[in-house]
């Protein structure tokens, strides 16, 4: 997935959670509705989230240096894991905070503006629901036949199923609160809208803990995908005098692969023979896996109990 595909389902999802904020603070004003307030902290959050991962995003261009020099690639990862971190807290915590709050003093929604909520949780709906449709249409360009949830699980580009995530909770946490401000109003009992402000924060503590799971794999150092692990099998042992004898892979990043290999070669006579060999081989799987930017292969003799020692890739 290329890093501007990521970077416009991003930018739609903080234009559409800026506007939104704004709206669900005006609502809670005039309403004193806790799933309203519990929808705008979430707005923010969300927001705020989405500042991070763009700016994760540019922090991983620069160019490597001598403390780092496999370059910042991971940058994205470390920003995506301080979002699950964001969610968590002033996300999920808050809105179960104020439900707590909202249930040991419940008061109905009264007054002429008790119209606004609806109006804005709709409104709120419809913007959102413009957002994930962006984040859908650009992650469809690389999910391939994958289902959604193995995307999720897969991907090694961490801002279109951070998003993906954010705007179908964000979906769903408006129907929760307008499940909870819509029954208050019928019953007049503010118990419902404590009810619904409380399933909002389950729902954004069980995300966080999502992204957060899925983002600490990322940052410990995750392997190509299998599909990319084939084709630099497929690429070395294209000379058919070379074997691998066992290979590794991690991502440095979502567009940067390092790949480590012992490989056999033909014997050969000279140093130049081997080197060109070995460069051979690097040419082949630059081609087959463009983002394989650091590879290092090892020469060695083939033999039976060599190519058996188990490695993880």
């Amino acid at each position: 997935m290329s890093a501007s595909g990521g970077n416009k389902a991003v930018v739609a999802a903080l234009s559409a959670n800026l506007a939104i904020a704004a709206l669900k603070f005006i609502a809670f004003a005039l309403t004193r509705s806790s799933s309203m307030l519990a929808e705008a902290i979430h707005s923010v959050a969300d927001s705020g989230n989405q500042v991070l991962l763009l700016l994760g995003g540019k922090r991983s261009r620069r160019q490597a240096s001598p403390e780092h020099p496999f370059g910042y690639g991971r940058e994205r990862y470390i920003y995506a894991f301080i979002v699950s971190i964001v969610l968590f807290s002033v996300g999920g915590l808050f809105a179960l905070y104020e439900a707590y709050h909202k249930y040991q003093d419940p008061h109905p929604i009264e007054g002429q503006w008790w119209w606004v909520p609806l109006a804005v949780l709709v409104g709120a709906m419809i913007a959102e629901g413009s957002s994930l449709r962006t984040a859908v249409r650009e992650s469809n360009h690389t999910r391939g036949k994958q289902g959604w949830v193995q995307f999720v699980r897969t991907a090694k580009a961490p801002e279109l199923p951070v998003v993906l995530l954010e705007d179908f909770g964000a979906l769903l946490g408006l129907l929760f609160a307008l499940f909870g401000v819509s029954m208050t109003l019928v019953t007049g009992n503010g118990v419902w809208d404590a009810f619904g402000t409380a399933m909002i924060g389950i729902l954004l503590v069980a995300i966080a803990a999502v992204l957060a799971v899925e983002t600490k794999s990322l940052l410990l150092g995750e392997s190509a995908t299998q599909a990319d692990v084939r084709r630099i099998e497929e690429a070395i042992q294209a000379d058919p005098d070379t074997r691998i004898i066992h290979l590794k892979t991690m991502h440095l990043g979502p567009e940067e692969l390092l790949v480590a290999a012992k490989i056999a070669i033909p014997k050969c006579e000279t140093g130049q023979e081997i080197a060109d060999g070995i460069n051979a081989a690097e040419e082949r799987i630059r081609a087959a896996v463009p983002i394989a930017r650091s590879i290092y292969l090892e020469p060695d003799v083939f033999s039976a109990k060599k190519a058996g020692d188990p490695a993880p890739r």
